[in-house]
């Protein structure tokens, strides 16, 4: 006998004489993360969470109408809510077994056994008719066995709930993103339309200044290559575009154009999304995101694999039985005296087994230590998600300011050198110069714009987004667990 196989004895023998399940006491890990942020991220003073509903965090109709779109036509969304719709009915299947399972049956046996083979010499026809209440193999949850198969169930199907509100989660912020990606791409593509149009005033103006002998064949060709990279530069974010629209398309589970009624969206400037979360101290807020609840799940679980697998060191007791009435005729079954019962009860003690019930043991403890470091590492990448973003949310802001107003002073030079130009005063090279500057400074405006809000929602999706309440109130196929 092993040492192993020693200590899980010892154990058992301890939970029998103490009358307790063999199901360790779950106690939840040390949170695995500082108690506070990093000092480069900036909190507001606040004393708990305060975060919006979608409708109220997106402001963009449009949005919010694509969001509800891809919440009720999603494939991946339905697949994880019919996982849910799965979970909960093994749940209860598993439930039923803590409970007797009665049936009611109605049998007849007839034999024949010929004359030779009789014990008195003679042919003997044997009818039955037998009517009860059966009793199928109940078992005596003596060690907790079913209680704590009953808790892994149920842990299984809360893990699997949270996955789908994680999932829900991360739809919404997904859509918000393709979203904010298209119309990045139009805007830039409407700034590079813009631009093709007036690189292509500037080469015919150039042209006929060189028919006049007032402008060089350089001096065209330089007009000619601006000119031919903004129309390359507009078919690369034209082609962008598209992909992007395709992208939301996938997302939404339909075409954009079949949605009734969309109303009219918001530009990028006019988004109206606010990052300005609560985010409060890190395992206030980390504890509550959906995915960091379905793992501690899983670990409950895994917690109570392991009284499942101890209470099989310990004998089963099982009752098989049945009451009604029994007859040689089916008019006398209800006869006076026709009652009948049987009462079967069963001890199943495992003797040896080769060390497969102990090296269950050890795969269920081995289980919960993988749990227990998945759960850590959950934690871990949710803190740093969340710092990252809020950092990136304070950062991009700044970073967004710069590009705006370098923006605004590039379009300002190029009207400048443009009526310089007019005037004799510059040459066309240094108009070409500041309308490249002009459109890089505006396509990166965007970009960093559009990055910003890109930080913002999945600031929305780190931070948990909608409360547990405000999600069960609106998702009617998500029906928690009877205790």
């Amino acid at each position: 006998m092993n040492k192993q196989y020693k200590k899980s004895t010892l154990v058992i023998l301890a939970a029998v004489l103490g009358g307790c399940s063999l199901m360790p006491n779950y106690e939840r890990p040390v949170t695995p993360v500082p108690t506070a942020w990093p000092d480069s991220v900036t909190l507001k003073t606040t004393t708990g969470l305060a975060l919006a509903d979608w409708q109220h965090y997106f402001p963009d109709p449009r949005l919010q109408a694509l969001i509800a779109a891809a919440l009720e036509n999603n494939r991946d969304l339905r697949i994880a809510t019919a996982r849910i719709a799965e979970a909960r009915a093994q749940y209860g299947i598993q439930r039923a077994d803590r409970l007797p399972n009665l049936n009611l049956a109605a049998t007849r046996n007839a034999s024949l056994t010929p004359a030779g083979a009789s014990i008195t010499g003679s042919a003997m026809n044997i009818q039955r008719y037998d009517v009860g209440v059966n009793l199928v193999s109940y078992e005596l949850d003596f060690w907790g066995r079913v209680s704590s198969l009953n808790a892994f169930a149920k842990a299984s199907y809360l893990a699997t709930e949270s996955a789908q509100r994680a999932f829900r989660l991360s739809l919404i912020a997904d859509v918000a993103n393709a979203y904010l990606s298209l119309l990045e791409m139009t805007e830039r593509t409407q700034l590079a339309d813009a631009t093709v149009k007036t690189r292509a005033e500037t080469r015919e103006l150039i042209s006929r200044r060189r028919d006049a002998g007032v402008s060089s064949d350089t001096d065209w060709l330089r007009a000619e290559g601006s000119y031919q990279s903004a129309v390359a530069e507009l078919a690369n974010l034209e082609r962008q575009q598209a992909a992007a629209e395709n992208f939301l398309n996938l997302l939404l589970g339909q075409s954009m154009a079949e949605i009734k009624d969309l109303p009219a969206g918001r530009s990028l400037t006019d988004q109206g999304i606010s990052s300005d979360l609560f985010a409060g101290l890190p395992a206030e807020v980390l504890l509550r995101r959906p995915d960091v609840l379905a793992a501690e799940q899983q670990l409950i679980a895994a917690n109570a694999n392991i009284g499942a697998a101890r209470a099989a060191f310990l004998p089963r007791i099982s009752l098989t039985g049945s009451v009604g009435t029994a007859s040689r005729s089916l008019s006398g079954l209800f006869d006076a005296g026709s009652g009948a019962w049987s009462f079967q009860p069963a001890i199943i003690l495992p003797l040896f087994d080769a060390g497969r019930t102990s090296a269950n043991v050890d795969i269920a403890n081995a289980r919960k230590v993988i749990a227990v470091a998945e759960y850590e590492k959950i934690i871990q990448q949710a803190f740093r998600e969340v710092a990252d973003l809020l950092n990136a949310r304070d950062k991009l802001a700044a970073q967004l300011a710069a590009q705006q107003a370098n923006a605004d002073a590039q379009n300002l030079l190029l009207r400048l050198v443009e009526a310089r130009y007019q005037a004799g005063i510059v040459s066309n090279l240094e108009v070409l110069d500041a309308q490249r500057e002009s459109f890089a400074a505006g396509q990166g405006a965007i970009q960093v714009r559009r990055a910003w809000f890109t930080a913002a929602t999945q600031l929305y999706k780190a931070l948990a987004g909608e409360s547990n309440d405000s999600v069960a109130s609106k998702q009617e196929t998500l029906v928690r667990a009877p205790e």
